[in-house]
């Protein structure tokens, strides 16, 4: 089998990312490498800062980045996208311009004779109660149809501002800031690792968790059967896992590598 390759966070659009547009260039030619190795690719959500669908408009911009994406669905190669906390409004734009297969919650799915459980990871295993209801009110339909109800101009230029706010709140060292999220916090603190044990009890037969959303470069494992992969980012880390059929490797993007 050809590899299959899982990305996550790119943010693409952020107006707290200096140079946007080499920002998207780095993440196609990446995509332009991997294409003829590539069985599938799954983006495991966040890969564009804000994104919100209206019924006969989507925000303007990303015309490199989905046109490579359009690109490797006319190939035959499978491109799966999941939406994040930053994407939740994906409607239909992105399956029937681009042909990707849109993924709105976690997934369980069987690769050769492994078994991978893929999520953005928002929400899971995280107990803030000030986060949790934010995702409640991005999620909520009703909320969603309101906000259908702005303009565009005015829609878009709120959730990119916010947007914004959020990524130098939790990426300060784009403008040489301080703070931050926090680095891994342990097995027994990370969200992400506590979902993962919970889940694992019930269904054992999982391989892989594979998960966004942290901006943080982690691969444990759990047991000699199971581990967790969280993805990093394509904003300072440029990481993405790739699944030869055999291992499964967490791996940093440097331009002229094989990959």
């Amino acid at each position: 089998m050809k590899n299959i390759y899982f990305i996550s966070d790119a943010h693409l659009g952020s107006l707290a990312i200096p140079h946007p547009r080499e920002h998207e260039r780095r993440l196609v030619r990446f995509l332009d490498e991997i294409k003829d190795k590539a069985e599938a690719i799954y983006m495991l959500g966040d890969m564009f800062d804000f994104w919100f669908e209206y019924k006969t408009v989507v925000p303007k911009g990303f015309t490199r980045f989905l046109g490579k994406v359009s690109e490797l669905t006319d190939m035959g190669i499978e491109v799966h996208y999941f939406t994040g906390n930053h994407d939740i409004w994906c409607l239909d734009y992105l399956e029937k311009e681009c042909g990707v297969t849109l993924h709105l919650n976690a997934l369980t799915l069987e690769i050769g004779d492994q078994t991978f459980f893929l999520a953005h990871g928002d929400g899971l295993g995280d107990g803030d109660w000030k986060f949790r209801f934010i995702r409640a009110v991005f999620h909520n339909r009703f909320c969603q149809r309101a906000f259908r109800c702005l303009h565009p101009y005015f829609g878009m230029k709120f959730g990119l501002g916010w947007a914004k706010r959020s990524r130098l709140k939790h990426e300060p060292a784009l403008h040489n800031g301080e703070g931050g999220d926090p680095p891994y916090q342990g097995e027994d603190r990370e969200p992400l690792i506590l979902f993962a044990k919970q889940y694992l009890r019930e269904h054992p037969d999982i391989d892989y968790f594979i998960f966004g959303h942290r901006h943080i470069e982690l691969d444990l494992a759990l047991s000699r059967q199971t581990r967790v992969i969280i993805l990093g980012d394509w904003i300072t880390q440029f990481t993405f896992a790739v699944y030869d059929g055999e291992q499964l490797y967490l791996e940093n993007y440097a331009e002229g590598e094989d990959h």
